[in-house]
């Protein structure tokens, strides 16, 4: 899966650069030009594979080191 996670992030930073739509003026809904229209997709689905990624690909064993270190009641300090 982080693979995967890898080629979408590669595919959206190409897709960002979208110089096809710079001199476009087509209006989608007939208030949004098509360049903010492709700039709110691609946030959306940045946003969607971060998402994945942190669901797939974080270390679990990050996760296991901050809740050792967490102090604990027992001991007498509570």
């Amino acid at each position: 899966m982080k693979y995967v996670i890898w080629i979408s992030v590669v595919v959206l930073l190409i897709l960002h650069q979208d110089f096809w739509w710079w001199d476009d003026g087509t209006l989608l809904l007939g208030i949004v030009p098509i360049g903010l229209a492709s700039h709110i997709a691609i946030s959306l689905a940045a946003a969607v594979l971060w998402c994945l990624a942190t669901i797939y690909c974080w270390p679990h064993s990050a996760e296991e080191t901050e809740s050792s270190n967490l102090p604990t009641t027992e001991g007498g300090q509570g």
